[in-house]
């Protein structure tokens, strides 16, 4: 009966297997539109991007959908030729953290000025873009449009390195300490070194991602990591205060884990193994998503959750498979206690990771139309491997034998304290194979899959940490048009009247280059490349698909260049740009060039 009853449980446990599976994907994959933010998009510029100010402004104002921190360089404007304005110390407008002014000199001449901004998200990531504006009137020529330097290759590929053994040594670390508490393996002495190395590669990695964040926050290359005067600014930071808590947290860790790992740690220490895991765990959850957007206080608790159980499954796994390859004895009580536990902690991941989910996403549209949603579905799918390889492992897990208390029986000739014959020495037959041999090699080997699939995972987690949330995306993408460089559509076209110097081209600037009414400037170019003046300059647009037009555009000359304030063109689509330049009272010439005119 009992072994009915065994089966009958067993068979349970085997339904459950695929409907949790299913039930882990359906939570993650649920979402919906949600307030909560991260990786900061710039919503708002004052002056607004392509204006024409009658007066030059007295400052700079950007609005972020969140909170931004400020470096020294996060504004750098220039001037219609190129040269550098010097300007205030960039800060916070009318204290509201999500918005960065910067104050302009008093007297700005004429022209058009473009600004490059660079700040630093609140969850630790550096956004930068750029805009322009004009004082009086838009420049012939306009300063090269640079949102400050790129990312440099070296240094984000060495950062985003750091992060990834930082993030698995504390999986080691946490899924060790938790598999030695939880599961008490008879002898924990195979753990040390493998504790040894994930605790210097976390401090080493620790030590690398503190020197690497400012080049990493300027863009610049990793020879920069060592000036003192950005580690300081480094150090001033939330994001460089948590790297320094998290090295301050190393040493009692260390220490603890040194006395969990004796033979039989009391019950004291066991109790004071989770306080040092939830603060190592906060100082990641502190400086990346979670600590930015609405919600905050939710998103903080369920980020330290979902490290916590990533770590305790994944370390745990790379645990159970370092005694399994170097206990071969390993009691199958101890297995059984990590599967209970892996349960555990698969549920935690589900629930917490449809939250994050729902944070991050917003809508079903980015999950397959934003590159963190595609991240998120390539998770997915690891995950799905995982829990797969997951459920082989319960079920080789099933197949050890349970231990027994019965004895070896005691043969007669040792009972009565007599010798047998030294020349008929008794038949010892061949030990039969150990039970659950079968069952333990096939085990080690789905924890071996399971840990590499595990690696996988954790790689996806820590690009998925660096990647702009899919609502940000979107929000970004809504607000592009406030900061896209350039604002307007700019066309040029070659002409040549069949004179000596009669060659040059025209350059046509439509702004906003949308239907409606629209600013029209054309500049007049000589063969040299040298701004040159004519004496007279039509334009009009035809819409030869519609058969609409031609509207004429009535330029007017403005002393160097032609201009109007409004020509209306009602529909988008290819418009044909007709242009006569006179060059003399007796020489012209007329030209057509494309202009692509957007909704």
């Amino acid at each position: 009966m009992r072994r009915v009853e065994d089966r009958g449980r067993r068979g349970r446990r085997g339904v459950r297997r695929p409907a949790l599976l299913v039930t882990v994907l359906v939570l993650l994959l649920l979402g919906g539109a949600g307030p909560a933010s991260a990786h900061a998009a710039l919503t708002a510029t004052d002056p607004a991007d392509g204006t024409v100010l009658r007066t030059a402004p007295r400052d700079i104002t950007l609005t972020f959908t969140e909170s931004v921190g400020l470096r020294d360089d996060s504004f750098r404007v220039l001037d219609p030729g190129g040269r550098r304005v010097r300007t205030g110390e960039a800060g916070h407008a009318d204290g509201r953290s999500d918005t960065a002014r910067v104050t302009l000199p008093e007297r700005l001449g004429p022209g058009t000025y473009t600004v490059a901004w660079r700040v630093v998200s609140a969850d630790s990531h550096p956004v930068s873009g750029a805009f322009t504006f004009s004082v009086g009137k838009r420049s012939a020529t306009a300063a090269p449009v640079a949102t400050g330097p790129v990312e440099d290759p070296l240094t984000g590929a060495l950062h985003q390195g750091a992060r990834y053994l930082a993030y698995l040594a504390f999986a080691l670390l946490t899924g060790t300490a938790a598999f030695v508490v939880r599961c008490r393996p008879p002898d924990p002495a195979p753990l040390r070194a493998l504790a040894a190395t994930a605790w210097w590669t976390l401090l080493a990695a620790t030590v690398a991602l503190l020197l690497l964040r400012a080049p990493y926050e300027a863009g610049t290359g990793p020879a920069t990591a060592l000036d003192p005067g950005a580690l300081a600014g480094t150090l001033t930071g939330r994001p460089g205060a948590l790297l320094l808590v998290r090295l301050a947290l190393l040493p009692p860790a260390r220490l603890l884990l040194q006395r969990l790992l004796r033979p039989a740690p009391g019950p004291r220490t066991t109790a004071l193994a989770l306080p040092p895991a939830v603060a190592l765990a906060l100082t990641w959850s502190g400086a990346d998503h979670a600590a930015a957007g609405r919600q905050v206080p939710v998103a903080l608790a369920c980020s330290v959750l979902h490290l916590l159980a990533t770590a305790v499954w994944l370390g745990g796994l790379t645990a159970l498979l370092t005694l399994l390859r170097r206990a071969p004895d390993l009691p199958a009580a101890t297995v059984a206690r990590f599967s209970r536990l892996a349960l555990t902690a698969v549920t935690v991941l589900a629930v917490t990771g449809t939250y994050q989910s729902w944070r991050g996403l917003g809508s079903w549209p980015a999950l397959t139309g934003t590159t963190y949603g595609r991240l998120l579905l390539a998770k997915l799918a690891a995950v799905a491997a995982l829990l797969t390889a997951a459920a082989l492992s319960r079920h080789w897990t099933n197949r050890l034998p349970a231990p027994t208390a019965t004895r070896t029986p005691v043969p007669a000739w040792a009972a009565t304290r007599v010798p047998p014959p030294a020349d008929n020495p008794p038949l010892t037959p061949a030990p039969p194979p150990a039970p659950g041999t079968t069952a333990r090699r096939a085990l080690r080997r789905t924890v071996l899959v399971e840990a590499a699939v595990a690696a996988v995972v954790l790689a996806l987690t820590t690009a998925l940490t660096s990647t702009p949330p899919g609502r940000s995306e979107t929000a970004a993408a809504r607000a592009a048009p406030v900061a896209a460089l350039p604002p307007a559509s700019v066309t040029t076209m070659p002409f040549d009247v069949g004179t000596p110097g009669g060659k040059g081209t025209v350059q046509l600037t439509l702004d906003p280059g949308r239907t409606g009414d629209n600013a029209v400037q054309a500049v007049v170019f000589a063969s040299d490349g040298g701004l040159t003046a004519v004496p007279g300059l039509r334009l009009s647009f035809t819409l030869p698909a519609r058969d609409l037009g031609p509207i004429d555009a009535g330029l007017t000359d403005r002393g160097g260049y032609w201009s109007t304030d409004s020509v209306t063109l009602p529909l988008p689509g290819t418009w044909t740009a007709r242009v006569t330049v006179r060059t003399s009272e007796v020489d012209q010439v007329t030209g057509t060039t494309r202009v692509r005119i957007m909704r």
